[in-house]
C-alpha cells in the first residue's frame, strides 16, 4: 500500500531513506517489519515503542523481527536523516511511548502531530514557527457520538490520551496557533466519524 501510494504520487519508495514510528498501534507499525526488510533502511523508533511492538510481532508470527537496523530515539532529543533535522516530542496518546515530529532542512520546519487527545502547552510549542503544519482532525464530536462504535471506543476517541476533535484543533487555530504556516494538512481522518469538507470547515 505505502509503495503504490508514493508510486502514485510520483515518488520512488527506493528513495526513502529511513522510516521514523511514531507509535505502536496496529495502524502504524502493519507492515512495517516487511517495508523495512524490503527498502533495507533505518527504522527510528523509542525504546518502549520497539518493546511493545517486538512483543506483538513475537505473539503473532512466533520469531523475533529484525531490528538489525533499528535507530532508538529519545523524545526530546534531536538525531539526523540525512540533512533533515528530526525533533521528536512527547504527544498524549495512550500508547506505549507517542511522539510527534518536527523536521527542519534547509530553513523550511514541517510539524507532524497526529494520535494526540489535546494540544498540551509543549506541543503547541513544538508547532511553533513551522512553515508546513500537519494535524490531526479525527473526528466530528457529533457524528462520533451517534455513530456507529461502541460506547467503550467513543470514550477513548474523545478522551485526553484519545484523538484531536475537528473542533479541538479549531479552537488552536483561533487560539494560540501564531499562524506561520504555508501549508496546513489535515490528518488522520477518521472514515466514520468524519467528512473532509466538515474538517476542512472548522479548521478555517
Amino acid at each position: 500500500e505505502i509503495f503504490k501510494r508514493l508510486k502514485a504520487a510520483g515518488d520512488d519508495p527506493h528513495r526513502l531513506s529511513a522510516i521514523l514510528i511514531t507509535h505502536e498501534h496496529c495502524d502504524h507499525v502493519y507492515g512495517l517489519a516487511t517495508l523495512a526488510k524490503k527498502l533495507k533502511v533505518p527504522v527510528f523508533m523509542t525504546g518502549a515503542t520497539h518493546h511493545v511492538w517486538a512483543r506483538a510481532v513475537r505473539e503473532q508470527k512466533g520469531e523475533r523481527p529484525d531490528d538489525s537496523r533499528l535507530e532508538v530515539f529519545e523524545s526530546g532529543r534531536s538525531f539526523q536523516v540525512g540533512d533533515i533535522l528530526v525533533t521528536p516530542f512527547t504527544i498524549p496518546h495512550d500508547a506505549a511511548d507517542p511522539v510527534g515530529f518536527t523536521f527542519r532542512a534547509e530553513g523550511t520546519k514541517i510539524g507532524f502531530a497526529t494520535d494526540l487527545g489535546y494540544l498540551p502547552a509543549s506541543v503547541r510549542d513544538h508547532l511553533r514557527g513551522c512553515d508546513v503544519l500537519v494535524m490531526e482532525s479525527n473526528h466530528d464530536v457529533e457524528m462520533l457520538r451517534g455513530g456507529p462504535y461502541p460506547w467503550s471506543v467513543k470514550q477513548r476517541v474523545m478522551s485526553r490520551v484519545g484523538h484531536l476533535s475537528n473542533e479541538a484543533l479549531a479552537e488552536f487555530f483561533a487560539g494560540d496557533y501564531d499562524g506561520g504556516a504555508a501549508y496546513v494538512v489535515l490528518a488522520h481522518l477518521s472514515e466514520q466519524n468524519n467528512h473532509p469538507e466538515i474538517a476542512r470547515g472548522a479548521a478555517e
